[in-house]
C-alpha cells in the first residue's frame, strides 16, 4: 500500500472509532459530561498550540493557557455567557500583569503576552460555543448539525480534490488545497445538511439550512487555512500526532472552531 493510501486508511479507521464515541457523548450524556469532553478537547488543542508557538521553555505562559482552557468553558457552562466578557477582560489583564511580575531581562519577550491572549481567544473562547449550542433548545441536534456540516464537507473536499483538483487555492499556506476541493466541500456540506435537517430539524426552513451550510462550509475552510497559517509560520505540517491520519487535535478542531460560533449566532439572531 502506498504512503498516501496508508494515510487515508488511518484517517478512516480513526474516524470510525471516534465518530460513534462522539455521538454517544453528544446524544446520550448530560450537558455536564458533554462540557467536560469539550474541555478535554480544548486542553488538547491549547497544549498543541503552546508547543507550536512557544517551543521549549515559557512554562508559565503555557500553564496560563491551560488554566484559561478550563476557566473560560466552565464559565460558559455555569453562567451561560452572562459573565464571559468579564472573564475575558480580566484574563487579558492578568496575562499582562503576570508577564510584568515574572519577566526577567534574559528572556524579555512581550510577544509572549500576545501568544497567550490570542491562544485563549482562539481555542477556549471559540470552542466554548459548542457548550452554548448544547445548552440551547434542541441543542443536541444543533451540535450534530455542526459536525455534519464540517465532516461531510471535509470528506467531500478530500475526494473532490484528489479526483479533480488542478487549481491551487492558496499554495503559500496550504499547498494541498485546491479550488475543486473547496467546491466539493461546499456541495458536500450543503447536501448533507439539507438531508440532516429534513429528517431531524424539519421546523427550520431549508433556506436557512442552505445558508448555514453554504456560509458555514466557507467559514470552516477559512478556519482550516488559518490553522495552517500558524503551522506554516512555525514550519510544521501537523499540530500534533495524537490522531493517526489526521495529525493533532487542533488539526481536527480547526474548522469547528470557526463554524460553532457562526451557527450559534445565526441560530439565535436569525432563526430565533
Amino acid at each position: 500500500m502506498s504512503k498516501t493510501g496508508n494515510s487515508y486508511l488511518k484517517r478512516w479507521l480513526t474516524g470510525l472509532i471516534l465518530a460513534p464515541l462522539l455521538v454517544i457523548v453528544i446524544v446520550f450524556c448530560k450537558e455536564a459530561v458533554f462540557s467536560a469532553v469539550v474541555i478535554l478537547f480544548i486542553l488538547g488543542g491549547v497544549w498543541e498550540y503552546n508547543n507550536m508557538v512557544f517551543g521549549k521553555g515559557f512554562a508559565s505562559e503555557k500553564i496560563e493557557g491551560l488554566i484559561f482552557a478550563i476557566i473560560i468553558p466552565l464559565f460558559v457552562f455555569f453562567e451561560n455567557n452572562q459573565y464571559l466578557l468579564a472573564v475575558l477582560a480580566f484574563s487579558v489583564l492578568l496575562v499582562f500583569i503576570l508577564f510584568l511580575w515574572s519577566n526577567k531581562e534574559s528572556n524579555f519577550d512581550v510577544l509572549s503576552v500576545d501568544k497567550v491572549v490570542f491562544g485563549l481567544m482562539y481555542i477556549p473562547f471559540l470552542m466554548s460555543y459548542f457548550i452554548s449550542l448544547r445548552m440551547m433548545e434542541k441543542g443536541v441536534l444543533w451540535v450534530l448539525f455542526v459536525l455534519v456540516l464540517a465532516f461531510a464537507g471535509d470528506i467531500a473536499a478530500l475526494y473532490a480534490g484528489k479526483t479533480f483538483g488542478k487549481h491551487k487555492l492558496i499554495p503559500l499556506i496550504s499547498p494541498g488545497k485546491t479550488v475543486e476541493g473547496v467546491i466539493g466541500l461546499i456541495l458536500g456540506s450543503t447536501v448533507a445538511c439539507l438531508i440532516f435537517s429534513y429528517y431531524l430539524l424539519p421546523q427550520v426552513s431549508l433556506i436557512h439550512i442552505a445558508i448555514l451550510a453554504f456560509v458555514g462550509s466557507i467559514i470552516g475552510q477559512l478556519g482550516d487555512i488559518c490553522e495552517s497559517a500558524i503551522k506554516r509560520n512555525y514550519g510544521l505540517k501537523d499540530a500534533g500526532s495524537l490522531l493517526p491520519g489526521h495529525g493533532g487535535i487542533l488539526d481536527r478542531l480547526d474548522c469547528l472552531i470557526f463554524i460553532a460560533p457562526f451557527v450559534y449566532y445565526y441560530r439565535i439572531f436569525v432563526i430565533k
